[in-house]
């Protein structure tokens, strides 16, 4: 019965992840892993929160896959490959708390300055993408935390709250599942990581299907502003971890 009991917390941070990520496209990284690491083993929770990020991302993307930027994932996904190398460099020749502390300085300095400006600027083309793509590979590569210049992306280009949940799937889809592919090479997908997901499963679901009703009740400019504050938690947990570090 102990055992039986032990799995609800896990299954309360799997929800409260995946409700985030899937109303808002981003953001269950810096829930899930810091909070299951605390549960259990983080070599099974990092493993698992990729597994449930595979789940969402691949649900958002059969239920919306119109509202999918093809062009935009595609360049994304393609420059993020190149970033990757550069990543597992950092990770060896730069200390993670320096680069935390820069990225965290600028994601406060660019969600704090977007949220206090009236008027905010918008990218009407796709050039740029593969520039934050490729950073998100290198942070992605070096430290897991691709997702926050992909969303910087996202608001720049102005997508709508449907198009931005959809469009980021679509690049995290690909990104999860390679990244699973490492976890089994290296042998970190174990029977008990599928327990937890399998376990997990039911209530990832519904709380993809709940995020996706939340998010169709958003608006543009309104979602823009939550997406805004959510970069500053992102920013200050990660500035948090810097000092801490």
């Amino acid at each position: 019965m102990g055992a039986d009991w032990s799995i609800l917390p896990v299954l309360a941070v799997i929800f409260l992840a995946t409700l985030i990520r899937s109303a808002f496209g981003f953001g269950e990284a810096l829930v899930a892993v810091p909070l299951l690491a605390l549960l259990i083993p983080v070599e099974e929770a990092v493993p698992l929160a990729t597994l449930v990020s595979i789940t969402v991302a691949g649900v958002v993307v059969a239920q919306d896959w119109r509202h999918i930027h093809v062009r935009s994932a595609g360049w994304l996904v393609v420059s993020t490959v190149f970033g990757i190398p550069l990543g597992l460099w950092l990770l060896t020749a730069i200390a993670e708390t320096v680069v935390k502390a820069i990225l965290a300085v600028v994601i406060i300095g660019f969600s704090a300055y977007c949220l206090a400006r009236r008027s905010q600027y918008e990218l009407k083309h796709d050039r740029w993408a593969w520039l934050f793509g490729f950073w998100a590979g290198v942070l992605g590569g070096a430290y897991g935390i691709n997702g926050p210049p992909l969303v910087i992306y996202g608001s720049l280009r102005h997508w709508s709250p449907q198009h931005f949940r959809a469009t980021l799937q679509g690049y995290f889809l690909p990104a999860s599942l390679l990244g699973m592919c490492g976890y089994w090479v290296a042998g970190l997908w174990t029977l008990a990581v599928t327990r937890y997901y399998l376990w997990c499963l039911p209530l990832a679901l519904a709380a993809i299907f709940l995020g996706r009703a939340i998010n169709q009740r958003m608006q543009g400019r309104a979602f823009l502003r939550y997406i805004h504050i959510g970069l500053l938690v992102v920013g200050t947990v990660l500035l948090v971890q810097a000092l801490r570090g």
